[in-house]
């Protein structure tokens, strides 16, 4: 059985008034015991950030926790990389 794994995003949260400029990057990634794995990096746009990885045995699971987090991370003001550029 086969599940469809997300695309990994990258999300740009930039307001120049309050000098902020974030970054949020998600993807699923394989584990070597059959698992899947939540890696969500985030931090300053410029520098490395922090990571977390997050493990589940299900893939069901994992995209669950993926689509939660874009959701979250979309409502508070993150866009798609190449839209929050853009004036």
């Amino acid at each position: 059985m086969t599940t469809l794994v997300p695309d990994p995003i990258h999300l740009h949260r930039i307001d120049l008034d309050r000098n902020m400029r974030r970054f949020y990057e998600i993807s699923v990634q394989p584990t070597l015991f059959g698992g899947t794995s939540l890696v969500r990096t985030w931090g300053r746009i410029g520098t490395a950030g922090q990571s977390l990885v997050e493990t589940f045995d299900h893939p069901i699971d994992t995209t669950a926790a993926f689509a939660r987090l874009e959701r979250t991370k979309r409502r508070r003001g993150y866009r798609d990389a190449t839209q929050a550029a853009l004036p």
